[in-house]
């Protein structure tokens, strides 16, 4: 699997750099992992968005979304003989109900009680602890690596065995270890402990604020993650498991 991070922002595009995004490629699929604000375009410097095979979203905030409507666009424009594959959960009806555009791109509902199959990958879904619905991904490929996506969330203790063993964590760090309470996604303390305590062999901290710097959040997780190696993301990284 190569993971390639087409935006990494939480909330809002900013210096030119867009929010949650990031390619999957294996045995020739490709695929998006959300698909927030500016990530069409940086998509675009490495392939044409309409040779997609599926989109998975973990859920419908706008900065894991804000781009799937131009995709739509762009798909029904190509007149492509198949439509585009979005997958998402059926929590928020009306929004999974917008997937699904005729001759363009079709919304297919996962769960969190079932994996699903997309070319050779296996998925599998965790619901978080987020202000809406949002699931947490484990992908598995034939060769048996790895990669987990937390998504949006606090830190509760589910994660920890649903991480356990990943090739590559990537983890919503959306705060630094000061921001501590009631909150809706991990601080770099939680990420690093995360890592940690599933014992995971590469972190990268995503979903990152636009306020504090990035040497400052990899620190802090570095920190707690201890052994673990961690990077944080960055437009263009490429991360091959």
């Amino acid at each position: 699997m190569l993971v390639t991070v087409l935006g990494f922002y939480g909330g809002y595009p900013y210096d030119g750099i867009g929010t949650s995004g990031y390619l999957l490629q294996a045995d020739g699929k490709k695929m998006l992992i959300d698909c927030g604000s500016g990530v069409l375009n940086a998509l675009s410097n490495y392939m044409k968005p309409t040779d997609l095979d599926a989109v998975v979203l973990s859920h419908y905030h706008h900065d894991h979304t804000a781009d799937v409507g131009v995709l739509q666009y762009e798909w029904l424009a190509a007149k492509k003989e198949d439509p585009l594959p979005i997958y998402g959960h059926t929590q928020d009806f009306v929004n999974y109900s917008q997937l699904t555009v005729e001759n363009a791109t079709q919304g297919i509902a996962y769960n969190d009680y079932e994996p699903i199959e997309i070319g050779s990958l296996k998925f599998e879904f965790l619901r978080t602890v987020h202000p809406v619905p949002a699931y947490a991904m484990r992908i598995t490929d034939k060769d048996g690596k790895v990669l987990v996506y937390t998504a949006d969330t606090t830190y509760f203790d589910g994660l920890v065995d649903f991480a356990k063993g990943a090739d590559l964590l990537i983890a919503d760090t959306n705060f630094p270890e000061d921001v501590t309470g009631r909150k809706a996604h991990l601080n770099t303390k939680e990420a690093g402990t995360l890592a940690k305590e599933a014992n995971v062999k590469r972190l990268m901290i995503s979903h990152l604020p636009q306020t504090v710097d990035a040497e400052t959040m990899l620190k802090q997780s570095q920190k707690y993650a201890e052994e673990v190696p961690v990077v944080n993301a960055f437009q263009g990284l490429e991360i091959n498991i």
